[in-house]
């Protein structure tokens, strides 16, 4: 079989199963089968036969897109503030519309930050990435999350420690910075979600159920007392909670509160200082 018949075959299985941007994800499949990148593949000729191997890795790989698997947990990998993550169901797939909580929290310097619910790593460690002279802790309830961020970090470096506990629990000392994408869902929009993500991703790290907030009320409630005098707390939300969770921050103390839109202009970062004074 060739790429054209194999690339066809596959594009055509995708769309019955309910695929969207097929077409892109065979690509994405087929590169990280050849061990290519996309631009790598473009320059193959249609006419190229793929190995017995490689038919049948590519097979099962775009078998289980079909079960609505997650591509990230395919190819073991998500790119996220221009790096490359290891993923896996232990842990959120980073999303693009996070990186909105990273360039805002990279307009001031800090020089400790603390992750809560940091699952791969990946916003602690692109912080760390950015800001070399910095240290950083990491809290999450799951160990096998916890994992996943150990090894992002042996591959990415970054001066992280990570703490297994709920929210505050494990931690001790005062930060420059605090982060978190904690799970905001309400329990009744579960059921609106991807397949992709129903199915494959941790529901723990998706939801707290309720109304979604219970993880925000902790937060703020909680946050000044593990920051230094003028620190930041800034937090992902769902795109209709930006007025709740803003309330939730005036009443622990933070001024200067403001919400901060993501690229497809939704409310998705909510910012706060605490008083210089503390």
């Amino acid at each position: 079989m060739n790429i054209l018949a194999a690339r066809r075959a596959a594009v055509a299985r995708l769309a019955a199963a309910g695929v969207p941007d097929g077409a892109q994800d065979v690509a994405i499949l087929l590169a990280h089968v050849l061990g290519a990148s996309r631009a790598d593949l473009a320059l193959l000729s249609p006419q190229t036969l793929l190995s017995p191997a490689q038919i049948t890795a590519f097979e099962a790989a775009i078998s289980a897109r079909a079960a609505r698997q997650p591509l990230s947990h395919i190819t073991g990998q998500r790119l996220f503030w221009g790096r490359s993550f290891v993923v896996t169901p232990d842990v959120l797939d980073p999303r693009p519309e996070t990186e909105t909580l990273i360039a805002a929290a990279l307009t001031h310097p800090f020089a400790s930050v603390l992750d809560l619910g940091t699952g791969s790593g990946c916003i602690l460690l692109s912080l760390l990435a950015e800001r070399a002279d910095a240290r950083g802790v990491g809290v999450d309830i799951s160990a096998p999350a916890l994992a996943v961020a150990a090894r992002n970090q042996a591959r990415l470096g970054g001066s992280a420690e990570w703490a297994q506990g709920s929210w505050f629990d494990p931690v001790q000392g005062r930060f420059d910075l605090i982060v978190s994408n904690p799970p905001y869902i309400a329990a009744d929009e579960m059921a609106a979600l991807s397949p992709e993500v129903q199915g494959w991703e941790p529901h723990l790290a998706l939801t707290p159920g309720g109304d979604g907030l219970a993880p925000y009320r902790t937060i703020s409630a909680a946050a000044p007392e593990y920051l230094t005098a003028g620190g930041r707390l800034l937090v992902e939300i769902g795109p209709s909670q930006g007025a709740a969770v803003t309330a939730l921050f005036k009443a622990a103390g933070f001024e200067r509160v403001e919400i901060l839109l993501d690229l497809d202009g939704r409310d998705r970062v909510v910012l706060g200082y605490l008083p210089n004074a503390v």
